[in-house]
């Protein structure tokens, strides 16, 4: 547990870490007192590790919904100057790099679900993948990874697994610029050789919701979103690609970090000079990993979409929205009153850019970007938009629940077919190929969204937008 005495009270949701030791700028954290108390001690040992590394600006930020991670904690938000000696670091990024979510529109009332709920569910879970080392019916010969990797959801759309007008409402559009598929390594693409097209495991998943409650009618108009109506979303990214090449670079920036002279505060933080041979090799793969989860994400948006229109003929399924957690992007924010281009980590993140804009599409410009959060099986999940709080932390809002008991100490407490029957006795279908694997994300192993969220809106992170309740989880 957190200690308050050990920060400065800025507001009831805003807590300052005041620079101290080799610390070059302070760290921020936007949560409520129960929250922050609720988070290991870690988060602060590892917001203090951040803060204190090369060319960072403004401040180490940390969302509501923080916990330890990698390196990183996870809910961390870090910008670095490439001018200013700025580093980039493999494990601010995370290892499932660009992890996201997306979630679709049916347009279908939530009774007509329900009707079919146990059939859907059934076929969902035979046509998607999921769980560990789960494999899809793709298989990506050399040539086309590489155009897999340079392309992203774009290239998925161009091979029939998608609609064009999904790029539109997916960040970079579908495809992510500057990506080098000679930067990542013939082990990495083979562990994604066969797993386009599937889930994975840990907190991985694709919930059918519905809309329970509209909380910004006007945001909730522009992107389409009616209670009592049925919604897709989907969480999942780069799969082994990604994590292999955070495990290789990571190794990689050990030993550059040493000959750069960077004082590591923790070996986790292996970091490189953006500007530096290794930096932009590691942009270069991580860039590709983000165009693998595009892809990855739009082809079990067909499939989903398969699935929905077996059972509902003519149904459309438009894209809300897509929106990665696990990035770093470049950027350009306000820094002591001057516009400077950034390298922005967010791990464990949500871009959240506000109205207006000129990046967003058209129909969200108004009202802010969505930001999509994920609960846990049987909690709620919640639609927010960007409020534009460039100040407060590059524009990034939170992620999801967040946990709050380890994987290990969830097993302690609970078991697989518990959690499902539970789930089961509150309307709620389940269905995943491992019973370990739900137990790991049994719902009180997280924090509660509803307080995450809150806590998110009340510092001007994001608003709340909708609530949306889980009625069938593929779970891996």
């Amino acid at each position: 547990m957190m200690d308050l005495d050990r920060f400065t009270r800025i507001d009831p949701v805003t807590w300052r870490i005041e620079p101290h030791g080799p610390m070059r700028v302070p760290g921020m954290i936007y949560a409520d007192a129960d929250l922050i108390r609720a988070m290991d001690d870690k988060v602060f040992e590892q917001t203090v590790n951040v803060a204190s590394l090369p060319g960072i600006v403004g401040a180490c930020h940390v969302m509501p919904d923080a916990h330890w991670g990698y390196g990183f904690p996870i809910g961390g938000v870090a910008a670095f100057d490439p001018e200013k000696g700025g580093v980039i670091s493999a494990g601010g990024v995370g290892f499932d790099i660009s992890c996201g979510v997306r979630t679709i529109l049916t347009g279908l009332k939530t009774e007509e679900v329900l009707r079919l709920q146990a059939a859907i569910a059934d076929s969902l879970y035979r046509q998607i993948p999921a769980g560990v080392g789960s494999k899809g019916a793709i298989a990506l010969e050399p040539g086309e990874m590489d155009a897999m990797l340079r392309g992203g959801a774009a290239w998925a759309v161009a091979q029939g697994w998608g609609e064009p007008a999904d790029l539109e409402r997916i960040e970079e559009h579908g495809r992510m610029e500057g990506a080098a598929p000679d930067c990542v390594s013939d082990r990495a693409k083979e562990r994604q050789r066969e797993e386009m097209g599937t889930l994975g495991s840990g907190n991985h998943y694709l919930e059918v919701q519905a809309v329970a409650e509209i909380l910004d009618r006007a945001a909730a108009e522009a992107f389409g979103l009616r209670e009592d109506e049925v919604v897709v979303t989907i969480h999942c990214g780069s799969r082994g690609l990604g994590h292999q090449i955070a495990a290789e670079f990571s190794k990689e920036m050990v030993v550059a970090a040493e000959s750069s002279s960077i004082q590591l505060p923790d070996r986790e933080l292996a970091c490189a000079p953006i500007e530096s041979d290794l930096g932009r090799r590691y942009l270069g793969a991580m860039r590709a990993a983000v165009n693998c989860a595009l892809a990855n994400r739009e082809i079990l948006t067909h499939h989903a979409r398969r699935v929905f229109r077996h059972f509902f003929p003519g149904a459309t399924l438009p894209l809300l929205y897509d929106v990665s957690h696990n990035t770093c992007k470049v950027e350009t924010h306000k820094v002591d009153g001057k516009r400077r281009r950034l390298f922005v980590h967010r791990k464990g993140a949500t871009r959240a850019f506000g109205p207006g804009n000129e990046s967003l599409p058209e129909a969200f410009r108004a009202v802010g970007q969505p930001v999509l959060i994920g609960g846990s099986m049987g909690t709620a999940s919640y639609v927010l938009a960007g409020s534009g709080a460039e100040a407060r932390a590059f524009s990034s809002a939170c992620h999801g629940a967040g946990r709050a008991l380890s994987r290990h100490a969830a097993l302690r407490q609970w078991g697989g077919r518990q959690v499902v029957d539970e789930l089961a006795a509150q309307g709620i279908v389940v269905r995943s190929p491992s019973s370990r694997g739900v137990a790991e994300e049994a719902p009180g192993a997280y924090k509660d969204v509803t307080a995450v969220v809150l806590a998110a809106e009340r510092a001007g992170l994001a608003r709340r937008v909708a609530r949306l309740r889980p009625l069938i989880c593929i779970k891996g």
